[in-house]
């Protein structure tokens, strides 16, 4: 339950790696008392000389606080960081890279063993942490109690945005924004290639193409509509044989400049289908 012994709530931190390591120097910076752990000890020498108290075992810094937050590299090192620790009314928020079966199945466990559970997908980098204006953000999904209970806490580091009770939601969304930068990014990649053995000079190609992705962005809005739905004049009209005739020149284009067609052939799959078909 909520810690009501000081005007700062005390935070147990699991985890410093670049990203554990920024929000807890944030945290700190905000007043926070701060019980650190970290398989690899001397990461939190430093921000023991900031005022953060280092816990020599995992159990014995979740039973510092009532607010434990992990940071770690994946599920299973959540589950052996928790293994002897007693989390009989803890309120644990998990900001572990996970996917959504792992985190609803990780949700199931903490009830198990008596804590609150709230799963989180940070949208950042760790110098966005802690930034204001930095635009990062960190998505939370599981208990709405426990959000709402520290959400003044959970704000300091970055922006939040509770997506759903389903303790899973995080973890999708996380994955699916992130799987669209990919994308992003290997269709830069592709764009770059297509004209590198050119004569055409690659800083006034890229602002072209920057206009031109932030021009299309708001497709995605558009996108969410279905074919069937939002405003028509948000919709794309082209004929489904002008789409084939263009996807066609695409491929030949990329073929002539001695460029992979990967990245194309995937967006062009029929959804389900697999790209190579």
């Amino acid at each position: 339950m909520p810690d009501n012994t000081s005007e700062k709530t005390p935070i147990s931190l699991l985890g410093l790696g670049a990203m554990g390591t920024a929000l807890a120097r944030t945290w700190l910076a905000a007043g926070h008392p701060l019980t650190l752990w970290n398989r690899s000890p001397g990461r939190s020498a430093a921000l023991a000389a900031d005022g953060a108290r280092v816990a020599s075992t995992a159990a014995e810094a979740v039973a510092e606080n009532g607010l434990v937050v992990l940071c770690l590299l994946d599920d299973a090192s959540v589950g052996d960081a928790l293994a002897d620790a007693d989390l009989t009314g803890k309120d644990l928020v998990d900001l572990t890279t996970t996917t959504p079966a792992e985190a609803r199945e990780r949700a199931r466990w903490a009830a198990g063993r008596g804590a609150r559970f709230l799963d989180g997908g940070i949208m950042a980098i760790p110098s966005m942490i802690g930034t204001p204006g930095s635009g990062g953000y960190v998505l939370y999904s599981g208990s709405r109690e426990l959000f709402e209970d520290r959400k003044d806490v959970l704000t300091v580091p970055a922006g939040t945005k509770y997506v759903g009770a389903d303790a899973g939601f995080a973890a999708l969304y996380d994955v699916a924004l992130l799987s669209a930068m990919y994308g992003m990014f290997a269709g830069i990649s592709h764009a770059f290639a297509l004209v590198r053995e050119e004569e055409i000079e690659a800083g006034e190609f890229g602002s072209l193409l920057a206009d031109w992705l932030i021009a299309m962005a708001p497709h995605a809005r558009s996108s969410a509509a279905g074919p069937d739905g939002g405003d028509p004049a948000d919709q794309d009209t082209t004929s489904p044989a002008v789409v084939a005739a263009g996807n066609a020149t695409l491929l030949r284009t990329a073929v002539e400049q001695g460029v992979g067609t990967g990245p194309l052939t995937a967006f062009m799959a029929t959804p389900g289908e697999d790209a190579a078909g």
